[in-house]
């Protein structure tokens, strides 16, 4: 489902947060599912060396082949030991930094959030969509697995995972190491009592959703709807450090999906509440960091955990958020006070800057955030849009190469020709380049065939959209252009507000009949993006062989079999052309030149920034960033608590 839409769904109960990815990331700016200064000396303008990409430089997409899925193989295995430190290497806190390391005061990372935005907690189970704007969050418990730059699960709290036959039971073996720092061990009690905690009634968790179908843990929904109690829910506990989850139907992707999973201290939680983190003086941490500081909206602040027994030990020994209006970031960045500001929160007027200053230019970093496709749809039900050729016509009217370079710019986009973005398992988009490929004597080939000769007979079209900032507003105006020039439609583009957009589109029958929109993942898997396009999906598009191409894969528990029938039902949907596919975006971010780290050399898809999902449980980041020597010239002043 898509984040916006959710968080229109479930504003009667409060929900007032950015989209999901960007608040589940915490880090980069996600969600699986989004998901957010004063004025200072100014900033040092020499950077030492340029990151791998460069603002006025697209990505070099991964080849078809050999991509990760999201299924990783069935047992997992354990990460192997660190290697002994030489006896002269600087060790804190279990890790030794690299040698080209700044010093320890040093490891600091700081960056802003958004002070105006809902802010009740710091652990996803709780809530997502009131989780702060771009605030750092999950880092005080491991998740059952995290994903590496590539998006491939890896073991997090569980150093192995198996199924049964049919992929509806998993088991988890977790890390017996992990510690709570109060002394406690971690526990698969923890985890069940976390999993009970979210899917009751009572909590009302606001991504009860993400745990529903497909794959749904077994009694989760009734659970939700307080039809059976959360102790019913599909997980339980064989052993302290043993899981076991079951769902309802086949859920190969479950690893994958239980990214979301970091845990809640059952004696905590049944003491003070699901809370109980608001509070440095009832905090308590199994992960990388600890809290020592949050006063909301204006600084939250982590250390290093001491304690910390897991995989995931980072360099950086201190994490500071200062809370700050959206619009003073970029300042900020500029003026020394933060390391990192995602491109979401850089505006056009920001972005000109950067181009034109060498310095900063070299300090962006692509990356391909929620796999987020921009398209145009149609009612394919009714006249004209019942006719595929008539669709198939429009596939041939988008100039995406032209958008990308006189309006999105490729900072912020590449070309899309299907739904799945280079990097995303099963992205099969080059290969696909040639269907809906450019070609307005096509088009009109293929309008004349379908008795619309010239445009004569078409009728007049209103192109919405869904509440789009300017640059996307500029984008139909630019495609309705070249659908009046060369297929002779008249198209009149209308900005529609949010909920007017949306309660058109889901209307039965729909009630929109030519729109543009885009949709970002929810999990790392394409049962999640091509589902949307199932007859149960959100647009009104039908085929049945589609349908069960794609609820077959999503159930099969073979890696190599699923995605070739992913990749096949995708090349069926393109032809077909519910959707003309305009560009996938990406987000220019700038990160400073004296953050270093294996998370920061480029990936599958081309990227070389911090991928989703960023800094938090939820990825391995953390275990790979560190300042380098040149911040003690690049940022004078170690930043202070």
């Amino acid at each position: 489902m898509d984040a916006q839409e959710k968080q229109v769904e479930e504003a009667g109960r409060g929900v007032s947060r950015r989209s999901f990815l960007r608040a589940a990331s915490a880090g980069a700016g996600m969600m699986v599912l989004a998901a957010c200064g004063g004025a200072a000396p100014a900033a040092p303008t020499a950077a030492p060396e340029a990151p791998a990409a460069t603002p006025t430089t697209a990505p070099t997409l991964a080849p078809i082949v050999d991509q990760p899925t999201a299924t990783p193989a069935p047992v997992a295995e354990e990460p192997t030991a660190a290697p002994e430190p030489a006896p002269d290497a600087e060790t804190l806190n279990g890790v030794t930094l690299p040698d080209d390391a700044g010093p320890v005061d040093q490891q600091v990372y700081v960056r802003y959030f958004d002070n105006t935005a809902t802010f009740t907690s710091i652990d996803f189970m709780v809530t997502v969509y009131e989780g702060g704007g771009n605030a750092l969050r999950d880092l005080l418990s491991d998740a059952l697995i995290r994903l590496d730059r590539n998006f491939v699960p890896q073991p997090g709290a569980a150093l192995k995972w198996t199924s049964n036959e049919d992929a509806t039971v998993w088991t988890f073996e977790l890390d017996p190491n992990l510690m709570w720092n109060d002394g406690t061990p971690v526990t698969a009690d923890d985890y069940v009592a976390t999993f009970q905690y979210s899917g009751s009634q009572e909590a009302a968790w606001d991504f009860a959703w993400y745990y529903s179908a497909p794959g749904a843990l077994k009694n989760w929904d009734k659970a939700v709807a307080g039809e059976v109690p959360a102790t019913d829910i599909g997980v339980r506990a064989e052993g302290p450090h043993t899981l076991v989850f079951e769902t309802e139907t086949p859920a190969p992707f479950l690893p994958a999906k239980l990214m979301y999973s970091d845990a809640l201290q059952k004696k905590a939680l049944e003491a003070n509440g699901p809370r109980y983190n608001n509070d440095v003086a009832t905090s308590v941490s199994a992960g990388p960091y600890v809290l020592t500081e949050w006063s909301i909206g204006e600084r939250l602040v982590y250390e290093a955990n001491p304690d910390y027994k897991g995989t995931n030990r980072p360099y950086w020994q201190r994490l500071i958020n200062i809370g700050a209006k959206t619009d003073t970031f970029f300042a900020g960045y500029q003026a020394g006070e933060v390391d990192h500001v995602t491109g979401e929160y850089l505006t056009t007027a920001d972005n000109e800057i950067i181009a034109n200053d060498a310095d900063l230019s070299a300090q962006v970093r692509l990356t391909a955030q929620d796999f987020r496709t921009d398209y145009l749809f149609f009612d394919c039900q009714n006249p004209p849009f019942n006719d595929v050729r008539v669709r198939q016509a429009f596939g041939h009217i988008v100039d995406r190469d032209s958008l990308i370079k006189n309006i999105i710019t490729p900072t912020q986009g590449i070309p899309a020709y299907s739904f799945l973005m280079p990097g995303f398992p099963g992205s099969n988009s080059q290969a696909l380049s040639s269907i809906q490929s450019y070609d307005p004597e096509k088009a009109r080939a293929l309008l004349a065939e379908a008795g619309f000769e010239g445009g004569a007979g078409f009728p007049k079209l209103e192109l919405w959209l869904r509440n789009e900032a300017p640059v996307r507003q500029a984008v139909a105006q630019a495609i309705a252009a070249t659908i009046k020039q060369e297929l002779g439609i008249e198209v009149e583009v209308s900005n529609k507000e949010f909920k007017t957009f949306m309660e058109a589109l889901n209307a039965k029958p729909t009630q929109l009949q030519f729109g543009m929109v885009s949709y970002g993942i929810d999990y790392l898997d394409p049962s999640n993006m091509l589902g949307v396009w199932l007859a149960t999906g959100r647009h009104n598009w039908q085929n049945a062989t589609f349908d069960d191409m794609v609820n077959g894969a999503s159930a099969m528990a073979d890696p190599v079999e699923r995605i070739k029938i992913f990749q096949d039902a995708e090349k069926l949907m393109v032809e077909e052309a519910p959707a003309v596919w305009i560009y996938h975006r990406t987000v220019a971010d700038v990160l400073k030149p004296y953050v270093k780290g294996e998370a920061l050399e480029p990936n599958v898809g081309g990227f070389s920034g911090i991928q989703w999902p960023g800094i938090s449980a939820f990825s391995n980041n953390l275990s790979t960033l560190y300042m380098d020597s040149t911040v003690s010239e690049l940022r004078p002043t170690p930043p202070t608590a």
